[in-house]
């Protein structure tokens, strides 16, 4: 029962991924077909991701409420309405009304899978779970590309894919009998359910918590702008052309990928926290990389290990959480956790950009390393509060 109730959980963390390429690929066609000005994307992604951020931080209590499994059936169903909904849109108010149940439903079950993964499962089977979000994001634009190079264009491409949520939501629904089984199988299965909820006042009162929210919005800020801006840093400042900077960009979400397989192969040898130092090692030396005045192959190196370093880091500080944070506590804590990585991810790649149309795309380095340093600082304090709790007992 174990094993199958993790293949669900696998297919349900493909589905969270789903949606998060499918608008930057459909939306040139989009904004064309309405005459839209390119700049409006922004609208509706960051309406997405606000209300993200929102159903994180309220996703402990609903799952303390409904169970995790209840959560996530409810989410992906919500998820796979508004990609169809996204395919019937008259214009940009509808697209608006489409991204709050988007938004909404990826951040409750982005919370629910991670914390009940973190409670219940090994590490590696947490690195494996956002590998399986890879697939995801990796097999939505591929679609979307079909769809848009055929008659029916982006609304195919969107119905195509929100009968691939719609069939994993199916699967969610049957799986319904798993996630009660799992419930009732020991004292301790139930407890993400049962456990203490904290405000976000008293969340915020938790030095070490503060802590992980710096290192989440770190490694998530540094992690997003590298694959939104990598290839454009690769163009303007390593003089490579569009096609083969956008195949580095490919490049660079491979590196994560085999980041987060390796991370897993070695989380039977290696503790978590040792697998998020090894991990900040690689991509430290990569940001040098991308630093130094070097040939274009080293920048691509570069780009390449800083997903390779980075990718790890997310899946073990959300396996962490639990052993952190206390098992009761963990779904209050991971949907704040959610929250400060949704903040990285809004935030600091806009904000690059728009730095970087007053200084130049050549600060990609620089901003990287700032991500980079917000993420350690994070890391320091940490390992100083938890001293500080050695200390105490």
């Amino acid at each position: 029962m174990t094993t199958l109730l993790l293949v669900v959980i696998f297919a349900d963390f493909i589905s969270l991924g789903i949606p998060d390429s499918l608008f930057g690929a459909a939306w040139p066609a989009i904004y064309t077909e309405f005459g839209f000005p390119v700049s409006l994307a922004g609208c509706v992604t960051a309406l997405i991701s606000c209300c993200t951020i929102v159903s994180s931080l309220v996703s402990g209590r609903m799952i303390r409420r409904f169970g995790t499994g209840a959560v996530t059936a409810a989410s992906v169903c919500m998820t796979a309405a508004a990609l169809f909904g996204f395919s019937l849109s008259p214009g940009l108010f509808w697209f608006c009304l489409m991204a709050v149940p988007l938004g909404l439903g990826g951040g409750c079950v982005d919370t629910a899978l991670n914390n009940y993964v973190a409670l219940h499962y090994k590490a590696v089977h947490m690195n494996l779970l956002h590998c399986f979000y890879g697939i995801g994001v990796s097999l939505s634009p591929g679609l979307m590309s079909a769809a848009l190079a055929g008659a029916g264009g982006w609304r195919e491409g969107y119905r195509m894919m929100a009968c691939i949520q719609g069939a994993i939501a199916v699967l969610a629904l049957l799986s319904l009998p798993l996630w009660n089984r799992a419930a009732h199988s020991g004292p301790q299965e139930g407890e993400e359910e049962s456990g203490a909820g904290l405000t976000v006042g008293q969340l915020v009162r938790i030095p070490k918590l503060r802590a992980a929210w710096l290192m989440f919005f770190g490694s998530c800020a540094l992690e997003y702008t590298a694959g939104i801006w990598g290839s454009t840093f690769l163009v303007n400042c390593r003089e490579m052309t569009a096609d083969a900077a956008a195949g580095c960009t490919a490049f660079y979400y491979a590196g994560m990928a085999l980041g987060r397989f390796l991370s897993g192969l070695l989380s039977g040898k290696l503790h978590s926290r040792k697998l998020i130092r090894l991990g900040q090692a690689v991509t430290g030396a990569a940001i040098v990389l991308l630093l130094l005045p070097l040939p274009k192959a080293f920048a691509v190196t570069g780009l390449f290990c800083v997903g390779l370093g980075n990718g790890p880091v997310f899946p073990n500080l959300i396996h962490l959480t639990p052993e952190n944070f206390g098992r009761k506590l963990s779904g209050a804590v991971m949907g704040s956790q959610m929250a400060a990585s949704y903040v990285g991810i809004t935030l600091m790649p806009p904000l690059f950009g728009l730095l970087a149309n007053r200084i130049g795309v050549g600060l990609f380095p620089a901003w990287l390393l700032a991500m980079f340093a917000v993420m350690l600082i994070g890391t320091k304090l940490s390992m100083r509060c938890g001293q500080r709790e050695a200390v105490l007992e």
